[in-house]
């Protein structure tokens, strides 16, 4: 694993089309941070235990165009 939390943010932050949400589903494409977000009331040794890693982020994909979709994530991937 590459990375941690500083690293999954700086990626969070520069997605264009997916937008950062704590609540994933619906038609558009989303993105958390499990650890901090829909997972944060679970103590970090339990979270490793489940899998949960600082760096962990969590993809709900929508109705966009997957070219679109693969874009903006190598985009936001080349910050790390």
């Amino acid at each position: 694993m590459r990375g941690g939390e500083a690293e999954a943010f700086k990626v969070l932050n520069r997605l264009k089309l997916i937008w950062l949400a704590v609540s994933l589903g619906g038609t558009e494409s989303l993105a958390e941070h499990p650890a901090s977000m829909t997972h944060s009331d679970i103590a970090p040794q339990k979270q490793q235990m489940l899998g949960i890693t600082p760096a962990m982020i969590r993809l709900s994909v929508g109705t966009e165009n997957p070219d679109d979709l693969i874009a903006d994530l190598a985009q936001a991937l080349k910050t790390i």
